[in-house]
């Protein structure tokens, strides 16, 4: 284990350009801890190969067009701020990694083994968080291997950043400076608006861009809206009031295999496409979302992982946190973090793929109109707060009741080129707070969806087993579907 070897820096040098970091961005930067660091881990797949040259040159005139990716997270005594680094050089950010493979590895077993030992290499936080490694020579073409901290960052806003660097991709607009200065008001909005019905019962709306809260889990199924509907939505504090008191007695989910103490050395696979068209196909054809039909398809696969490793998973059910975005996706660009956490408690002892799937189904319905993800985030806002040792404790409550982290991240439909090269595949994986151990990516992309997997190498030292399982466990549903006499949901 590489462990956080760089602590933040602090106090900005006199005379430098800098800016206060939101309370959430300065909670995920004091996130790290020995076991798991707060990076977002990404491969490209690329096809013919490119040079080292070219790929900087891109990250040149591209990504240095954000501010984040020319600037430090220095700490003080009020939290962070961003500090423009004044001898950034690219050279120390776009970087030649060379794929040395071990005894017996494929090609592709010595690239995962390198993201894993990536996600667990700490950053220098004397430079900007952020890292880009190219193989010139893989499988026929390149791979290029990102790492960003989750500080600058969460999963939208870094994909739309992501697709900015890519051939055609857009710039960053240009903001006005009143624009600016209004942007840096809001970073705080959502924690406002949690705290302010917890001290007024009678309250009728909550206004956010003159917009609403809408219905958060809305947004599993449909990941790329936010949360802020363009229809009023009236919340009550009573609401607001039960929510909190579900989050504080959340139970325990079942001890499995994949819930322990980490012992800091991640693991990471990934499985080839499957084709998105077909898993809309079932899902509508069961009256579900392709959410369901995919959260089943991990639960499944998660369920006859333990199997195989002798612990019977009848009965058992495992907490997920799953990002709920709460943000506009035209402001994407202007990074951060701005999403809600909804905990949604998967069924992996459930063995028939069409009651597994009713199951998750029942489940996120449950869960719409929660005011869940909203108080996640009020939660992480008041945290970047407290001193890191509260923090730490405030988190690992959290922990404690829950084995993954899955996100769910909709990528374009067709397939897209970097320097003239066709990116073919494409995975990211998600970090783990407190000891959590457990990361799924699901990400589609040109026409196919697939499946990713980060595990703490001691209590999943061969994710690949998992993985394996997601496309029998989707050809079961298919085949099971196709072969149904009903029309909608059966009476388990």
């Amino acid at each position: 284990m590489n462990g956080v070897a760089s602590t933040p820096q602090t106090s900005p040098p006199a005379g430098l350009r800098s800016e206060r970091m939101s309370r959430v961005d300065t909670a995920w930067l004091r996130m790290d801890n020995d076991v798991n660091l707060m990076m977002i881990v990404g491969v490209w797949l690329l096809t013919p190969a490119i040079t080292l040259a070219a790929l900087r040159e891109r990250i040149a005139s591209k990504l240095l067009q954000y501010d984040r990716f020319r600037q430090k997270a220095v700490v003080d005594a009020m939290g962070a701020s961003w500090v423009d680094d004044e001898a950034f050089d690219i050279e120390n950010h776009v970087l030649p990694l060379r794929l040395q493979r071990q005894p017996g590895e494929s090609e592709r077993q010595a690239l995962q083994r390198h993201c894993g030992e990536l996600a667990t290499t700490p950053f220098d936080h004397q430079r900007p968080l952020w890292q880009f490694h190219l193989i010139e020579h893989y499988e026929g073409g390149s791979a290029m291997l990102a790492r960003i901290h989750h500080c600058i960052g969460d999963g939208i806003a870094l994909t739309s950043v992501m697709l900015s660097i890519t051939d055609g991709g857009s710039d960053p607009p240009r903001r006005r400076r009143k624009a600016a200065v209004e942007d840096d008001a809001e970073h705080d909005w959502l924690a406002d608006a949690v705290l302010k019905p917890l001290t007024d019962l009678t309250i009728k709306a909550i206004g956010m861009y003159g917009n609403g809260v809408g219905k958060s889990m809305e947004a599993l199924a449909h990941p790329t809206q936010p949360l802020l509907s363009s229809v009023g939505m009236a919340r009550s504090g009573l609401q607001v009031a039960q929510d909190v008191a579900a989050l504080a007695l959340m139970a325990d989910d079942s001890p499995t295999l994949l819930k322990g103490k980490p012992s800091g050395r991640k693991v990471v696979a990934w499985s080839e496409p499957m084709p998105l068209e077909a898993v809309k196909s079932v899902g509508k054809g069961l009256g579900c979302t392709v959410n369901d039909v995919l959260l089943a398809c991990a639960a499944g696969a998660i369920g006859g992982w333990l199997a195989d490793q002798g612990q019977d998973p009848a009965g058992k059910e495992i907490r997920a946190m799953v990002p709920v975005n709460l943000r506009p996706l035209d402001k994407a660009w202007q990074l951060g973090n701005r999403f809600g956490l909804a905990p949604l408690v998967l069924p992996v002892g459930i063995g028939n793929p069409i009651e597994r799937v009713y199951a998750v189904h029942r489940r996120m319905a449950e869960m719409k109109g929660s005011y869940q993800p909203l108080l996640a985030f009020a939660i992480l806002s008041v945290t970047g707060l407290f001193v890191k040792p509260v923090q730490d404790a405030v988190l690992g409550l959290f922990s404690k009741k829950t084995t993954a982290v899955i996100t769910n991240v909709p990528g374009p439909g067709t397939p897209l080129k970097l320097c003239g090269s066709t990116l073919r595949q494409t995975m990211f994986w998600v970090p783990a707070s407190g000891d959590v151990g457990v990361g799924v990516s699901i990400l589609s992309y040109g026409g196919g969806v697939q499946f990713g997997l980060i595990t703490d190498e001691k209590l999943c030292p061969a994710p690949q087993q998992i993985i394996d399982r997601f496309e029998p466990e989707f050809e079961k549903l298919l085949w099971l579907s196709m072969m149904l006499p009903w029309a909608g949901e059966p009476d388990f």
